[in-house]
Parts: structure tokens; C-alpha cells; sequence
């Protein structure tokens, strides 16, 4: 029984201790962030204090814009309080934390991204049209975290975003060096011929435009179509077994052949290219390109990237050009006359008066030859490109008959 009488006494002694000494008051003469709080009880210690602390925003800036995240502030003031001695001046540390800085900083991030576009063009027959790269911006996640979280220690009101320029991988300036123009070739024309100068003109239109891939053969005929009068043709001399006659899409053969000129010149491959019976004037021997129903001019090209037609008539030419990436050659056409075939004396025929009904021409047997230099102007190949034979055309005049020797009396 007096065991239990001592226990329970000093129960009660040690509840007068806490509930006195240091139960629920601020020890006298302590000082806290400049408050008098001695004696006070502690919850009104704390309410006076914690009333007068200072809170720091925070801030990220950002090219997107101020975010501010859920910033959660912490302090030892409580403990602060119950361990003051007697007379103490204090100075609570109050500590900013962000739990969800993670998921904050992806969201900011997310706003703040800009993706690069591409340089584009589009090309059609009347030619490029470029649009420029648009640079974009990608967010540095651990640099910006590091440095929001670095401020956030600091007591600093607010920390930048790191960003990074995000390049685009496409630029204009990479599309024009691999739309150059490879080569041009241009041949002369009769402009007051309107009916061949119209079927020239049509089959250009026709062409411009064309984007031949890699490996990809390119036939005149199929882009050109057959050339009858329902197609858009008109009637124009064209040469048949040695003559020239009238026939739909007259012209058409000096069309193909400023493309083959041009082509050959960009370094692209002639699969297959036909001779016109006679020779041509608009360019050397062994250098034409005949087309018809049953003859075709095909092209392929060889290289590891697209190249581009376009083709125009105007001032009395025809031009060709052909686009894509250099590849470091130039590519040239030289032609050769092996021998010359004289035609056999005129044919003549009486008619009131004199004067040439067919105009002669000498044939020939030629070649042409492809030469190929390096990009210090070294020749680096010359391969036979084409050997031909040129019919003659016989002269056909017609003479007045001779006054008998009484009429000259």
C-alpha cells in the first residue's frame, strides 16, 4: 500500500514539473524573430510568431511565361519554442519544399517546347518554291531542375527555365544544294513556223515539271502522249523515209533532242535514242533524238537522288534545264563526221520556169562521244555515245524550156 501512495506521488510531482517548468510556456526573457514571446503560452507563442514570418514566392520565368508552382514552406518554430532557454533571442528557419517538382517542371516544360519545321519546296513547270526551316526550342528538364531546386534553397524568388534551340534538320539552304541546276542545252527555232513552233512548245509543257527518282526511267512518248490532232498536236512537216512531208506534231523531234542534250549533260543515261534519217540543223550529228509512234527517247537516272526537268520556248529557242545534287562531274557531247556521201546529180523536170523543188543534201556516217571530267577539270573518260548514217537527198529542180534558135531570131 505504500508502494502504490509513493508511485502515485510521483506521478503527480513529475505532471507538475512538465505542466509548470515546461509545460505550455515560453521560458521568460526569450525573443524570437524579434517578437517577446517569454512566458507566453506556446500555441500563442507560435500563432504570434508564425503570423510574422516572411514567405518567399517562388517564380520559374520561362520564354513561355511565369509559372508559379504549389510551394510548400516549412519551419522549426515549435521546437524552436519548447527548447528556448531562459533569455534566449532566436530566429526561426523557415524552409521552402516542392513536392510534385517533377510533375511542375514537365508541365512547364510541355508549354514551352516548340518543334522545328522543316524547310520544304514544291516544284512544279514553272519551278521551285522554296519555304524556310523554322528553328525551335527544347526544354534542358535536369539543368532546369537543378537550378529551380538550387533557388529554391537559396531563399531566391525565382529561377530561369533552361532551354535549348532545337535546330531543324531540313534547311533551305540544304534543299537549294541539292536542287542545283546540273545542266541547260538550248536549241534554235524558226518562230514564224506557228504550227511546229506550237507542237514544240506543247511537248515542253508537257515535260516541265517531271521529277525523275533514283533509278527511275523516263520515256518521252509516255510523257508527252501520241502525237495526233485529238492530243492537241498540229499538222507540221515531218520527215518520212527521207522526205519531208505533212504530218501531226511536226516539230516534236527538236523538243526530245534539246532534252536529250540537256540530260546527257546532267549526267544522266540514254537507254535508248534513235537517228532521224537525214541530219538535223539544230544540232551536230549524232546528237538528235528522233521520236515517234514507234521510236522513243528513255532516260535514267543514275544518281542517288531525284532530278527535275523544266523546259520553256520563247525568242525563237527551246531550253531544257535538269536539277538535282552535283556529283562533281561535268558531262560533255562532241561529234564527229567519219565521211560525207555526195547525193547523185539533180533530177530534172520541165516547168514554165526555173527553179529548186527539192533542195539537195549530203548524208554522212557520223559519231558522237561522250566525255566526262573531274571536278579540277581533268578528263576522266570519253566513250562512244552513238554511230550513225544520214541519208543524202537528192536535188530535184525544175528548168524552163530553151527557146528554140528561130525564137531567138
Amino acid at each position: 500500500m505504500k508502494k502504490i501512495a509513493l508511485l502515485f506521488a510521483l506521478l503527480l510531482a513529475g505532471s507538475a514539473l512538465f505542466l509548470g517548468g515546461w509545460g505550455g510556456r515560453v521560458k521568460r526573457g526569450v525573443v524570437v524573430n524579434g517578437e517577446a514571446v517569454g512566458g507566453m503560452p506556446l500555441a500563442a507563442a507560435e500563432h504570434t510568431v508564425r503570423g510574422k514570418l516572411e514567405r518567399i514566392p517562388f517564380v520559374l520565368h520561362s520564354p513561355a511565361g511565369d509559372f508559379a508552382p504549389a510551394v510548400v514552406y516549412t519551419d522549426d518554430l515549435s521546437s524552436l519554442l519548447r527548447r528556448a532557454r531562459r533569455g534566449e533571442n532566436a530566429c526561426v528557419t523557415v524552409r521552402r519544399e516542392l513536392p510534385d517538382a517533377e510533375a511542375f517542371l514537365r508541365d512547364v516544360c510541355e508549354k514551352n517546347v516548340i518543334v522545328p519545321q522543316d524547310a520544304s519546296f514544291t516544284f512544279s513547270r514553272t519551278g521551285f518554291v522554296y519555304r524556310a526551316e523554322r528553328a525551335g526550342r527544347m526544354c534542358d528538364f535536369q539543368a532546369s531542375l537543378r537550378a529551380m531546386l538550387s533557388a529554391l534553397r537559396a531563399g531566391e524568388e525565382g529561377a530561369e527555365l533552361v532551354t535549348r534551340p532545337w535546330q531543324p534538320a531540313v534547311t533551305e539552304r540544304l534543299l537549294r544544294s541539292r536542287t542545283q541546276r546540273l545542266a541547260a542545252f538550248s536549241t534554235r527555232f524558226d518562230g514564224s513556223r506557228t504550227a511546229r513552233v506550237h507542237n514544240i512548245s506543247l511537248a515542253c509543257e508537257r515535260i516541265a515539271g517531271t521529277v525523275l527518282a533514283p533509278g527511275e526511267e523516263f520515256s518521252f512518248n509516255r510523257a508527252v502522249g501520241a502525237r495526233t490532232r485529238a492530243n492537241g498536236f498540229l499538222d507540221a512537216p515531218v520527215i518520212v523515209a527521207g522526205e519531208f512531208v505533212e504530218g501531226a506534231g511536226g516539230g516534236v523531234c527538236q523538243a526530245s533532242t534539246t532534252l536529250m542534250g540537256a540530260a546527257v549533260r546532267a549526267g544522266l543515261l540514254v537507254t535508248e535514242s534513235h537517228p532521224h534519217s537525214l541530219s538535223v540543223g539544230y544540232v551536230p550529228p549524232s546528237q538528235d533524238a528522233m521520236v515517234s509512234s514507234a521510236s522513243d527517247l528513255k532516260l535514267r537516272n543514275p544518281h542517288p537522288f531525284p532530278v527535275y526537268f523544266l523546259a520553256r520556248t520563247g525568242d525563237g529557242c527551246v531550253d531544257f534545264e535538269v536539277y538535282g545534287a552535283p556529283d562533281g562531274r561535268t558531262y560533255e557531247m562532241e561529234s564527229v563526221v567519219l565521211r560525207r556521201i555526195q547525193p547523185p546529180p539533180a533530177e530534172v523536170t520541165e516547168g514554165e520556169e526555173d527553179k529548186v523543188l527539192r533542195a539537195e543534201k549530203a548524208g554522212m556516217v557520223s559519231e558522237s562521244y561522250l566525255l566526262v571530267y573531274g571536278a579540277s577539270g581533268e578528263l576522266l573518260s570519253k566513250t562512244l555515245f552513238r554511230r550513225d548514217a544520214y541519208a543524202c537527198v537528192q536535188g530535184k529542180v525544175q528548168r524552163a524550156p530553151q527557146p528554140s534558135s528561130e525564137e531567138k531570131i
